[in-house]
C-alpha cells in the first residue's frame, strides 16, 4: 500500500497475517499520526502507525463513512 492511500473511519480492511484469534479483518476507528484498528472477530484494539499499517495492508474491502 502506498502511505498515501487515504483511509476513512469505518472502512474494513485486511492485513496481511490474521490475528491471533484467526480474524483477518479490521475497522478503522481511529485516524491521526496513529491509525486505530479494531479486530472485526474478536473485537481487540490495535494502534498502527502509518508507516507500519502501510506494510501490513493487503487490501481495503469496502468505503468507510460518506464525508
Amino acid at each position: 500500500m502506498d502511505p498515501s492511500v487515504k483511509l476513512e473511519l469505518d472502512q474494513r480492511v485486511r492485513l496481511r497475517k490474521p490475528h491471533p484469534c484467526g480474524g483477518s479483518e479490521w475497522r478503522v476507528v481511529r485516524l491521526g499520526a496513529d491509525i486505530g484498528l479494531k479486530c472485526e472477530t474478536c473485537g481487540r484494539r490495535v494502534l498502527l502507525t502509518r508507516r507500519v499499517l502501510a506494510k501490513r495492508l493487503k487490501r481495503i474491502l469496502d468505503e468507510g463513512q460518506a464525508s
